[in-house]
Order: C-alpha cells, then sequence, then structure tokens
C-alpha cells in the first residue's frame, strides 16, 4: 500500500493539538513552540503533497479508500486535484505565521494565581491546530459524508475561539466586550449548523437517489462521477435542483454570500486578528472550494439553472460588502466587509463557467488568503498597540511606525487589487471570464474594484498619515523581530506571485477544465470567430459538443 500522504498531512495538526493540549499548565512557551514545530511539519507535507501532484494526471491524485461505515456505503475516500492541493497549501502557510502572531493572545488569560486544571494558552493553541486539521480533510474528502462531518465538526474549535479567546480590545470595557464575543460565537454557530442541517437533508437524499441507480448507496464522488460518464446515473430534474439547494445553502453560509452573510462581521471582529485570519482565510474557503468540487460535480444541470440568481446574489455581495467597508468606522469589521466582498468575486468566478472565471476564483481563494492573512496580522499588531479598534483613534503613525505603516499599506493594495501583487491577477482572470460569458454582470462587478480603492485608501489615509495628535500614537513601536517575521514573508509572497503566478496556474488548469467537463460547458468564442463562423455560443457547431445551453 503507498504512503497515505493526505492521512499524515492532516494528522500531523491533529496530533499536534493533543500535544499542545497536553503541555503542562506551567510551560506555556512549551505549548506555544510545539504548535509551532507541529504546524511548519504539516507546511512540509503540504508541499509534498504539491511537488507529488502531477497537473497532466489523474483527477484525483494521492487516493486512499478504506471502509468506514459499509452498512450505510461511507468510506473513507481522499483525493486532491488541482484545486484542492493549492487550497491544502495556503492552510498549511499560513497557519505558522497565525501561531506566530498570536504568540502572546492568550498570555493575559492566564489567570493571576496559578490553576493546574485551567491552561488558555495550551487550548488557544491546540484548538488552531485542530481546526486546521479538519479544513484539509475537508479539502481531500472525495466520500461526501466524509466531507461533512469535518465540514460540521470545524464549528467546534472555532466556536471556542471567538467566544473563548475573542478581541479584548473593546471601547465598551470587559463586561460588555464577552457579551459580544459571546454573541458573535452563538450567531457563528447557528447560522453554520443552519446550513450544515440542511446539507445534511440533501446529503441523506443523494444516497438514497444513488441506491436506486447504482444498485447500492454511495457517496463516493469518484463512483457518481464515473457512473455519470458511463451513463449509469441520471437524476430527475425536480430532485438534482432540491439536493443541489440543500448542498449550496450550506456552502453559501460558510462561503459567505449575501443574504447569509451577517455572521462574518460579528465573528471577525470580535475574534483576535490571527483568529479573524482563520475564519475569513482558511475556514471559509471550504465554502467555495465546496461549491467547485460538490455543487458543479455532483448537480451541473441544478448549477445551471441556478445560475442567473447566484450571479446577483454575488453581484450583490460585491457591492453591498464594499458600500459597508467604506463606511466603517472599526478596522477589523472594514476588512470583514471587504472580504464579503471579495468572496463575491469568487463565487461569480465559479458560476461564470469559463476557464478563466473558475481559474480566477481558484487563485482569488488562494491570494485573497494571503492579501487578508497580511492586511489583518499587521491590523491586529496595531490594534495591540493602541487597545482600540476604531479608525478614529489613529493618525500619523507613518510618522513613528514607518516599517508598520509600509507593511499594512502593501497589505492594503494587495487588498485593492493594484497591479504587480498577487490578488490583481485572480481579480482580472474573474472580471475576463465573467465578460466573455455575461458581459453585464463583469461590467457591474467593476464598481467592486473602485469602492476597493476608496475603503483601503480612507483607512490608510485617516490611520497612517496626518499629524500624531494622540499620546498613545506618538509612543507606538515599530514592528518588533517577531511580528517582521510574520509580515515580511507575506508581503514577499504577495510580490512574488504578483508577478510569477505560473506555478499555480499550471496545476489549477487542468482541474478547472474537469470542473467545465462536468457542467458540459466551453469558453465562449470571440466576437471575431462568432463573425466568421455565423454561430454563437448559445448555438454550438455540432462539432463543439459539450457546450449545450
Amino acid at each position: 500500500m503507498s504512503f497515505p500522504l493526505l492521512t499524515v498531512t492532516a494528522a500531523l495538526p491533529a496530533v499536534g493539538a493533543i500535544a499542545t493540549a497536553a503541555v503542562p499548565a506551567a510551560k506555556r512557551n512549551a505549548a506555544k513552540w510545539v504548535a509551532l514545530l507541529f504546524s511548519v511539519a504539516t507546511l512540509v507535507f503540504s508541499l509534498i503533497v504539491l511537488a507529488r501532484f502531477q497537473p497532466g494526471g489523474a483527477r484525483y491524485q494521492l487516493t486512499e479508500s478504506h471502509a468506514w461505515i459499509p452498512d450505510f456505503g461511507v468510506r473513507y475516500e481522499l483525493g486532491v486535484d488541482g484545486i484542492a492541493a493549492v487550497l491544502i497549501a495556503l492552510t498549511a502557510l499560513l497557519l505558522p505565521f497565525i501561531i506566530g502572531a498570536a504568540w502572546h493572545d492568550a498570555d493575559e488569560l492566564e489567570p493571576a494565581r496559578p490553576n493546574r486544571r485551567w491552561r488558555p494558552t495550551q487550548g488557544f493553541f491546540a484548538l488552531m491546530l485542530a481546526t486546521e486539521a479538519m479544513v484539509i480533510i475537508s479539502f481531500a474528502a472525495t466520500d461526501v459524508f466524509l466531507f461533512y462531518v469535518f465540514f460540521e465538526a470545524m464549528l467546534i474549535p472555532m466556536y471556542f475561539l471567538i467566544g473563548g479567546f475573542g478581541d479584548r480590545a473593546h471601547a465598551a470595557g470587559e463586561e460588555e466586550a464577552a457579551k459580544q464575543r459571546s454573541y458573535a460565537a452563538v450567531k457563528f454557530l447557528l447560522y453554520n449548523l443552519a446550513g450544515g442541517l440542511i446539507m445534511l437533508a440533501a446529503v441523506i437524499g443523494l444516497f438514497v437517489v444513488t441506491s436506486d441507480q447504482l444498485g447500492g448507496g454511495t457517496f463516493s464522488l469518484q463512483r457518481i462521477l464515473e457512473a455519470r460518464a458511463e451513463g449509469g446515473f441520471q437524476l430527475d430534474t425536480n430532485i438534482e435542483r432540491l439536493l443541489f439547494l440543500g448542498f449550496f445553502f450550506a456552502f453559501a453560509v460558510k462561503a459567505p454570500l449575501w443574504p447569509l452573510h451577517t455572521w462574518l462581521p460579528n465573528a471577525m471582529g470580535e475574534s483576535t486578528a490571527p483568529v479573524a485570519v482563520l475564519i475569513t482565510a482558511v475556514v471559509d474557503k471550504v465554502g467555495t472550494f465546496a461549491m467547485l468540487r460538490f455543487c458543479l460535480g455532483l448537480f451541473p444541470e441544478a448549477s445551471k439553472w441556478a445560475t442567473p440568481v447566484v450571479l446577483v446574489l454575488a453581484l450583490v455581495s460585491i457591492i453591498y460588502g464594499a458600500l459597508l467597508a467604506v463606511g466603517q468606522r472599526d478596522i477589523k469589521r472594514l476588512i470583514a466587509y471587504a472580504s464579503i466582498s471579495h468572496f463575491g468575486f469568487i463565487i461569480l468566478g465559479v458560476f461564470a463557467m469559463t476557464s478563466q472565471g473558475q481559474s480566477g476564483a481558484t487563485l482569488y481563494m488562494v491570494f485573497h488568503g494571503v492579501s487578508t492573512a497580511a492586511l489583518m496580522l499587521v491590523a491586529g499588531f496595531l490594534i495591540s498597540r493602541r487597545g482600540s479598534r476604531l479608525i478614529a483613534d489613529y493618525g500619523g503613525v507613518q510618522k513613528v511606525a514607518p516599517v508598520l505603516a509600509g507593511t499594512f499599506l502593501v497589505g492594503g493594495l494587495a487588498t485593492l487589487s493594484l497591479p504587480g501583487l498577487a490578488p490583481f491577477v485572480s481579480e482580472f482572470l474573474v472580471l475576463v471570464g465573467t465578460f466573455s460569458r455575461y458581459p453585464v454582470a463583469g461590467v457591474v462587478a467593476t464598481v467592486g474594484i473602485v469602492l476597493a480603492a476608496l475603503y483601503v485608501l480612507l483607512m490608510y489615509q485617516r490611520t497612517m498619515t496626518g499629524p500624531v495628535e494622540k499620546p498613545e500614537v506618538r509612543a507606538m513601536p515599530d514592528l518588533r523581530a517577531r511580528e517582521l517575521a510574520v509580515a515580511a514573508p507575506l508581503v514577499a509572497l504577495l510580490i512574488f506571485l504578483g508577478v510569477f503566478p505560473k506555478p499555480l496556474t499550471e496545476i489549477v488548469n487542468p482541474a478547472v477544465e474537469h470542473t467545465l467537463s462536468d457542467v458540459q460547458k466551453k469558453d465562449p468564442k470571440p466576437d471575431h470567430q462568432v463573425a466568421e463562423t455565423g454561430r454563437s455560443d448559445n448555438k454550438p457547431a455540432e462539432h463543439a459538443g459539450g457546450d449545450h445551453e
């Protein structure tokens, strides 16, 4: 039997979570180093996954399959395509930086008197590693039930990270801050549990229809795709649409897509900056990834049926999120609303159903993760110095902390997709891919770019430029060595991938071709080709079979 590389990659952070939690209460620094060591080891194995993946090979590689609950057709099945491989690498890449940025976040929760039963530092980092393990399994799972289990299970550690280890920089005092953290954690849990319960009904429905058509119920994505390709699996139109809606609703909550987004600003605002990065740069990517893998893969006709509505919701997310970001007074909530706008771009690219759009959407997941991590972590360093999340409490920071201001600026410019930085590549591809099939949607989406420039530059101007009027700002130190070690690699990665994204596009593009094949779509022909052939994408030539609209 081949080496179970995916299992080991997911198991490392899980083992690390147990090891971190088991560190004695008095050994807080040891617990941090244990967590960091396991996160780095996970990163190494994720890079091996990326290196072992062959873009021109089978659709799902490094596969593992073992019986789990045979009586119900449930198997422990793992496998990665190019999209899953790069997202696993993103998850593993960000965790060491998240842990490094959160190095002192749990220290203030330590009680004044020693108590061997209360170990917040150990618990804090153990919960982070547990979340990482569940996210990696979710990206690798090719059994729908296995995916569902970890899709839901990751809510548990995130609930405690938001509610129990939230942000202490609250203007209303500790008691009110505790209430807000509790509210944000419960809201996060209830929204995602509601989506998960609806998805569970759809998962059971999928098992029932496979029982009827495949001679036995299965949750195996690979088996279902193979049966459809051979003509042995077809869903009734109404059933397929209902199952699609069950899956899509859960993924739209997780993503989050308007109007199911309202939990995100609360969760990010009340979390520490590293936990906020874990939410939006890691956990939320499972929702958009699952739209590509499961919605389009399992329910291609229903996906095309729902596309007009989904595109409208994505456009609303883009504009709505950006407009609310412009009006925010809280730095972290501004970044949260900006992320809602960015997830709108990702979903727009997924449902444009063009190679450029879906490649851009996948790259957007990766590059948004890196840019949000850079911006939010530096914002966290800023907030920890001043003790306030309010933009009005700053001003003139670049005069006293130029390195902090500079890294904050690069993170902000990446967020607005400045050419030369990584997010520009993905946003450009999304817009080109959308415009080629849905030109009106492409034009409307560009408004989000203008608004992004507005909220980012206004935030930078109000916090970093101008005179130093606040005494707390005047005494503010610049980035320390640990903080610089967190911010500098992320900035370097944004610049490198902005100039040279080819290593990722070569891995992603074959997976996108498979996804487009599932929904029987091909890229629209350019106008000059349409003029020459006298045909359009809505009436494809016979030899172009595959794009049936």
